[in-house]
C-alpha cells in the first residue's frame, strides 16, 4: 500500500504547490532527502529539469501546464510526483481539505530555502474501534504533530503512535457503552493527544471554523 504523504512547497508568493509521495512517509525519509539538489527526492543530483519546474512552480505555473513540460523528459524517478495535486493554496487549506488523515502517513512542508518540516497524521476516526461507528470522515478529521529528531532519526514517533492507538481504543470502547457520543469521543482524543505531545511538539488540529484550535500551522 505504500507509505503515503502530502508534500506542500512554499512559493514566492507565499502559498504552496502541493504534491504526492508514494513512499515518503516511511521512516519519515523525506525530511532528509528533499533539498536544493534533489527538489523531488531521488538519487539524481545533477536534476536540472527538477530544479528548474520547482522555480517555475514557484513562480506560479499552473498543474496543467506541467504535462507539457515534462513531456519526453529522459528523468530518474523521484521520490515525490514532479506534478503537483493542486497550486496556489495555503496551508490552511491544504490541512483542513486535501490532507486524508487516514491514508496520508506524513506530510511535509518545503520553505524556499528547503527548510523541510516533518509532520505525523493522527486520524480521529473511530470507525475501526467502535462497533457503532460505521464511517469516519478522513479529509480534515484529524491533527498533526511535529517530530523530535535526534542524529537524523524520529524520536519517540512510533511511541506517541501506539499511545494514540491505545487511547482510540479506549474512545471507541466508551463509545459502543453509551458513555461518549461521537462528539466527545472526539473531545476525548483531542484532548488526550494535546497532553501526550506536551511541550516538546506542536499539534494542529483544523476545527472547519477557524484555521486551527491551537495556532496556524508554522515552519517549526
Amino acid at each position: 500500500m505504500g507509505h503515503r504523504a502530502l508534500v506542500a512547497y512554499e512559493r514566492t508568493d507565499g502559498q504552496y504547490t502541493l504534491h504526492y509521495s508514494h513512499w515518503g512517509a516511511a521512516n519519515l525519509k523525506l525530511k532528509h532527502r528533499i533539498s536544493a539538489e534533489t527538489p523531488f527526492g531521488g538519487e539524481d543530483t545533477d536534476s536540472k529539469w527538477a530544479k528548474q519546474l520547482l522555480a517555475e512552480l514557484a513562480d506560479g505555473l499552473e498543474a496543467d501546464a506541467v504535462d507539457g513540460y515534462l513531456a519526453g523528459k529522459d528523468r530518474p524517478s523521484t521520490v515525490v510526483e514532479p506534478k503537483p495535486r493542486a497550486t496556489g493554496l495555503t496551508l490552511d487549506v491544504i490541512v483542513a481539505d486535501y490532507l486524508d488523515y487516514l491514508h496520508h502517513e506524513a506530510f511535509f512542508v518545503v520553505s524556499t530555502t528547503f527548510k523541510v518540516t516533518a509532520y505525523r497524521t493522527m486520524w480521529f476516526g473511530l470507525q475501526y474501534d467502535s462497533e457503532t461507528v460505521e464511517q469516519g470522515k478522513t479529509v480534515g478529521n484529524g491533527a498533526l504533530v511535529t517530530v523530535r529528531w535526534h542524529d537524523g532519526e524520529p524520536v519517540g514517533d512510533g511511541h506517541l503512535q501506539g499511545q494514540f492507538a491505545a487511547l482510540k481504543d479506549v474512545g471507541g470502547n466508551m463509545l459502543d457503552k453509551g458513555v461518549f457520543t461521537p462528539s466527545t469521543a472526539r473531545q476525548y482524543l483531542k484532548r488526550k493527544l494535546v497532553e501526550r505531545v506536551g511541550d516538546q511538539q506542536n499539534i494542529f488540529i483544523p476545527t472547519g471554523e477557524s484555521p486551527f484550535e491551537k495556532t496556524s500551522i508554522s515552519q517549526s
